[in-house]
């Protein structure tokens, strides 16, 4: 509803006085700012700056609105799709202050209206994307020949690297010396100069999202709503010549997500000795990264897809990802799940973690379901190899799974956790997550969590010495990525830098492996990966069926594992939902039950050994034989991580029948 209210200029910004006099939101008031770009930058550089009551502008942008702007541009929306950025942003700004004097330059800034965009300012602010490096120059060059001050703020992960430009201080060329150089060239320079510090690395999670060579960098609003923040302020001290400046070649980098902020001094810009080292090991960074492509963005408007996009981050062994899809119509998908692989050691009980993945998928297929308004049915269609017939039928009385949320946050936290033991809410709503289809037993003493880690060092040292492991051990960890969509990353391995580096030499060759085994034994391994993993947990657990098997040759039916593993990953989305991270050790279950049935797994007579004592052990500490159990683990809440390190999935198109 309109207000019938006429504006004024000293009402709507009243509330500004006392951080400023009277006097001085006055001369604001006369001041006119030129903003180049009115994308993620610089149209919340302009909407700030009206609020702060600036009483003329000069704005340039030729683009127009789409999707991909929606993260973090002021005047992306459904209503805006298709229209000109500055022509919706100079409506925005007079909704805001309806006398002000706004000159548009629809066609950008460019060289034959450079001096036109700029006469009459009092500030000019830098508001080009990233990759617009000519035309930034030429401006900023023609603002210090004519005595404009200008400010370049930009978004940087979730902060923002500032620097001001004055007319009788160092220009933008004498700071970032770009002139003559390659493009990409170009584009190094200028993200140094911005963070030379680089404050931002540590949580840059994924880093395929940027590059520099196809012009292409992931973005945030936290960071563009920074920007505007110490632009405006910046703006402030220049207009009305009050405050400690503090030009070119001081520059300032604030990361809010990291809670610091440096201030640089380069009286040399960017040909100082320290820079010049710092480029120059950018330079070769760059040249040696083994960094994959990004991702292929997901488009799909089908309902289907948007399902199986979310679904596919269920849980599979060494991010195996079993699991094809094949869409029957509108609302119904096959789900095939792989056939056992009999090389695999890994792959036991008659694929028992392939059936156990799949009911982990169906779960997940479920609740991404219902965030569409449909209930989702499966049936066991086949089971020689598994395929699952699954359906989505729209449901008014479908409301989104709390756990939606917790769908790609799940993953395996091998790092230490709290040793804070779980809260008595935190158990109860992890028991009600199994819904009586399997029991769990904590183990949650010191004692406990001990003989646990016990098991789980047992486990791992018939894995490190069995040969037959060798290969698959070697095939599913990725060594120069962070986030690996086929494999597990060695950082996520929870080991420290120097036993990365032993196990990567030897990891080359068998050979290798036999001789550190023999010479170093596997103890520095099982402590970084089973004693203090598990000693720094909130508890272990164990989960089994209900009713024990009756005989040796009884197995439990594929329906019943499908279940078990749909409540399994209720309880780990529980656990997630709640803030607790998890991670499962199926290796002691899995060499125990081989040494229980004498299963010879190995040609090694040493290792066979080994995995019988594990098997007598096992009946020892939990108190039953391992046909009884399903899974096992450890949970806690996470110590506070920088960045991710993790498996992540193929996309959809890869897991869609006939589109591989």
């Amino acid at each position: 509803m309109l207000s019938h209210n006429p504006f004024a200029y000293d009402q709507a910004f009243d509330r500004n006085l006392g951080w400023f006099t009277e006097a001085e939101q006055l001369a604001l008031r006369g001041k006119r700012v030129a903003i180049a770009g009115m994308g993620g930058v610089g149209a919340v550089h302009l909407l700030s700056l009206v609020r702060l009551g600036i009483g003329a502008f000069h704005i340039a942008d030729f683009d127009h609105y789409d999707l991909a702007n929606f993260n973090r541009q002021a005047g992306a929306t459904m209503r805006t799709i298709g229209r000109p950025k500055a022509e919706v942003m100079h409506e925005m700004a007079l909704d805001i202050n309806p006398e002000l004097r706004i000159r548009r330059f629809d066609q950008g800034v460019n060289t034959e209206n450079l001096d036109e965009f700029l006469a009459g300012v009092d500030l000019f602010i830098d508001g080009f994307d990233f990759f617009v490096i000519d035309m930034r120059q030429r401006v900023f060059a023609r603002c210090h020949e004519r005595g404009i001050p200008a400010v370049t703020a930009a978004p940087i992960g979730m902060g923002t690297g500032f620097l001001a430009f004055v007319p009788d201080g160092m220009s933008f060329e004498q700071y970032f010396r770009l002139d003559g150089k390659p493009e990409v060239e170009q584009y190094l320079r200028f993200l140094m100069g911005l963070v030379p510090r680089g404050l931002h690395r540590p949580y840059l999670v994924d880093p395929s999202r940027l590059n520099l060579a196809t012009k292409t960098g992931p973005s945030t609003i936290a960071a563009c709503q920074l920007c505007a923040g110490v632009t405006t302020v910046m703006a402030v001290k220049l207009l009305l010549r009050r405050g400690d400046v503090q030009p070119a070649p001081w520059h300032h980098h604030y990361d809010a997500f990291r809670g610091k902020l440096v201030r640089s001094w380069l009286p040399f810009g960017n040909n100082g000795p320290i820079q010049r080292l710092k480029l120059a090991l950018a330079r070769r960074a760059i040249a040696a990264a083994k960094r994959p492509p990004a991702p292929p963005q997901f488009q799909s408007t089908d309902p289907v897809d948007t399902i199986l996009h979310a679904a596919r981050w269920a849980p599979s062994g060494d991010n195996e990802q079993p699991w094809s899809f094949e869409k029957l119509g509108n609302d119904t998908v096959l789900v095939h799940l792989a056939p056992r692989n009999t090389a695999n050691p890994y792959e036991y009980r008659d694929g028992e973690p392939i059936t156990l993945a799949g009911g982990m998928l169906l779960e997940n297929l479920r609740i991404a379901a219902s965030a569409q308004g449909k209930r989702m049915t499966w049936l066991l269609e086949a089971n020689a190899p598994i395929c699952l017939r699954v359906q989505f039928v729209p449901d008014e009385s479908i409301v989104r799974d709390p756990l939606y949320a917790a769908l790609g946050l799940r993953s395996v936290d091998r790092g230490r956790y709290h040793r804070r033991p779980l809260t008595s809410s935190e158990r109860a709503a992890l028991e009600a997550a199994l819904g009586g289809r399997l029991r769990v037993d904590w183990h949650a003493s010191t004692r406990a969590r001990w003989r646990f880690a016990r098991l789980s060092a047992r486990a791992t040292d018939i894995r490190l010495r069995a040969p037959e492991t060798f290969p698959i051990h070697k095939a599913i960890i990725d060594w120069d990525v962070t986030l690996s969509p086929t494999k597990i990353p060695a950082g996520a391995l929870g080991l420290g830098t120097p036993t990365l580096r032993i196990m990567r030499w030897a990891m080359q060759d068998w050979r290798r492996t036999q001789k550190l085994n023999r010479f170093a034994g596997t103890g520095s391994a099982t402590l970084e990966m089973d004693y203090l993993p598990i000693l720094c947990s909130g508890a272990a657990f164990t989960l089994r069926f209900p009713t024990p098997m009756t005989s040796d040759s009884e197995k439990r039916g594929l329906e019943d594992l499908l279940e078990a593993g749909i409540h399994i990953q209720r309880f780990w989305l529980t656990a997630t939902q709640a803030g607790l991270a998890m991670q499962p050790a199926l290796a002691i279950l899995i060499f125990a039950h081989y040494g229980a049935k004498e299963i010879a797994f190995t040609t090694d007579a040493a290792v066979r050994a080994k995995s019988g004592a594990l098997a007598r052990k096992f009946e020892d500490v939990f108190g039953a034989v391992t046909d009884d159990f399903v899974f096992l683990g450890r949970v806690g809440e996470p110590l506070p991580r920088m960045g991710s390190v993790r498996s992540t999935r193929k996309a959809v198109e890869e897991l869609l029948r006939g589109m591989a």
